[in-house]
């Protein structure tokens, strides 16, 4: 197998993309690393591709960068937040999202339903100063905050729950928590407690109002990633549909670069394998819109990083099939979107161009365009700079 990819990449160059052309040009030493199997060199691969993050490999762009959901259920009183760093810390951590704003408006829906401590308003230093003073902030009299920081007003066991909600709720196990709320507000009825029934009623209608939202699967009832990809003129978006206990919870898009001149199969692994890579939850079935390169490989580490076995498939009738081209869908129309946005930029660069050109007579568009400029302290340390301009 190593013989045969090294001769992929050193054949007759007019069987080779220009992709290939190019980074063979660059080759100047060869390095062999031996391995104890299949398992440990995709291993090794992968953390050599995250660290080096070569420019002709597939990457997924700004994998760092992607923002989680982490909610901090070893601390005394846990708190619920975005962050992009993924750390084997005790906290509990979902996700990713492909964008911060999604993170931040699921953050608010998630405050105002389980009152949890604001996300950024309640840091431990504003925590403990009403801890001293023995009054809780604004957030309290919104019913935004259950007032952890005022010993009395909630129990730790009472806050416990809610944040035990809050990740049964990211799992999409919401009909749960609808159950367990309304036989606390039957309870609260009985008791004559009508304020807190009544919240507790408009909670109830809150969760479910949201889980309309969510499309429930008539025969699915496991956890699955479903994943389809839209590419063109070396431009590639992958689609992740995300299924909790049959419903579609969450739907997201990331994009990759470096796909031109890539198989479909090519394309899916590098992205399985970085996508899962810092993935904190990796469910029992992933449904995928092709085939991947070394599939057993694949499945054998995802097993070993999640704990459980971990089914590949790629369906081709049913309802499973839908879930996929739903997925392709979707990949498609962020894909058309991303164009349009690229086309719009470009027209606007070149009006910009244009009028810049005119303004300093110029005899064509500015291509490049380099401003230096050079500062001193009384004629000593002299400091120069240059910002350059390209292409708009």
């Amino acid at each position: 197998r190593l013989r045969d990819r090294m001769r992929s990449y050193f054949g007759s160059p007019r069987s080779l993309s220009g992709k290939t052309r190019r980074l063979v040009s660059h080759i100047a030493d060869f390095e062999i690393i031996v391995t104890q199997s299949e398992l440990e060199a995709l291993l090794l691969e992968m953390n050599l591709i995250k660290q080096h993050r070569p420019p002709y490999n597939i990457l997924l762009k700004d994998d760092k960068t992607y923002p989680y959901i982490k909610v901090t259920v070893n601390e005394e009183w846990p708190r619920v937040f975005a962050t992009r760093q993924v750390l084997n810390d005790g906290a509990r951590y979902f996700g990713p999202y492909a964008s911060a704003g999604s993170v931040y408006q699921t953050l608010d829906i998630l405050n105002r339903l389980f009152a949890f401590r604001p996300p950024y308003e309640c840091k431990d230093d504003k925590f403990n100063r009403h801890r001293k003073q023995g009054k809780p902030c604004l957030y309290y009299q919104m019913r935004r905050c259950l007032g952890p920081c005022v010993p009395g007003l909630v129990t730790k066991e009472t806050y416990r729950q809610a944040i035990d909600s809050v990740c049964r709720f990211l799992e999409g196990k919401s009909d749960q928590i609808v159950r367990e709320l309304r036989a606390q507000m039957e309870e609260a009825a009985e008791r004559l407690e009508f304020e807190r029934a009544a919240y507790l009623r408009d909670r109830i209608q809150a969760i479910a109002k949201i889980s309309e939202r969510q499309q429930v699967l008539r025969t699915v009832d496991t956890d699955q990633d479903v994943i389809a990809f839209a590419r063109e003129d070396g431009s590639a978006v992958v689609q992740v549909l995300f299924i909790r206990g049959g419903k579609l919870i969450n739907a997201e898009p990331f994009t990759l670069q470096g796909t031109e001149d890539e198989s479909d199969e090519a394309l899916l692994t590098s992205f399985l394998t970085q996508f899962y890579q810092n993935a904190p939850t990796i469910p029992p079935s992933l449904l995928l819109a092709d085939h991947v390169e070394e599939p057993l490989i694949i499945a054998s580490w995802l097993q070993q990083k999640s704990g459980h076995r971990v089914e590949i498939t790629v369906p081709r009738r049913g309802e499973k099939k839908q879930l996929v081209e739903m997925a392709a869908a979707n990949a498609r129309q962020k894909l058309r979107e991303i164009r349009e946005q690229w086309l719009h930029s470009a027209q606007r660069a070149v009006a910009a161009l244009s009028e810049l050109r005119d303004l300093l007579e110029l005899p064509a568009l500015p291509r490049r365009i380099e401003c230096y400029d050079v500062s001193n302290t009384q004629g000593q340390q002299s400091v120069a700079s240059m910002v350059g301009f390209e292409h708009g």
